[in-house]
């Protein structure tokens, strides 16, 4: 084997590129971006109320009376984050879901996690709802203009010569008996 040799994919790659370029596809078939924004706006509407923020020697409790309804929004924001990533059939239903319980954040729990959860989760569930499945690519055949003997032995500069009437199919040929109108039959 040369140095010359290409390599084979899947087989004399490096391990990781094989592992980025499945993660690659494997991201590309599903919302991931909206599942990650939702995951990520859950977690401060869970985290600040049970949060105590230590100056010097002040403690500063964030904790509310609705700290019980901040750590539910958040874990379910979470979980619908997850089934973005692996359900990728309810990201309809998840994205409207993340888009409420964002909204519900911002009188229950610390005005939304400091809008940071909020304003997380509110684009979340908006890439969610507007996320769509891509069609797969088929491999397009590149097809090379084929010369023809006549424009082969023309100069150079020379205009192409005119097609036959007979295989002119334009339609538009008085020729073969059309006048550019195109019959249905």
């Amino acid at each position: 084997m040369s140095a010359e040799t290409p390599a084979v994919p899947g087989r004399d790659e490096h391990y990781l590129r094989v592992i980025r370029r499945n993660f690659r596809a494997w991201r590309g078939e599903r919302p991931f971006w909206a599942g990650l924004f939702v995951i990520l706006g859950g977690l401060p509407i869970a985290y600040f109320p049970y949060a105590n923020l230590q100056i010097g020697h002040l403690t500063l409790a964030m904790a509310t009376t609705a700290g019980a309804g901040s750590l539910i929004i958040g874990v379910l924001l979470v979980v619908l984050g997850v089934s973005l990533w692996f359900q990728k059939h309810v990201r309809t239903f998840a994205g409207v879901a993340a888009i409420l319980l964002g909204l519900v954040s911002l009188p229950v729990s610390n005005l939304g996690g400091f809008l940071i959860g909020f304003l997380l989760a509110l684009v979340g569930g908006a890439m969610a709802v507007s996320w769509a499945p891509g069609e797969p690519q088929e491999p397009q055949p590149v097809a090379a203009p084929v010369a023809t003997a006549e424009q082969h032995d023309a100069p150079a500069g020379a205009l192409p010569a005119e097609p036959d009437a007979e295989n002119d199919l334009s339609g538009t040929s008085p020729a073969n008996g059309a006048n550019g109108r195109h019959s249905a039959g």
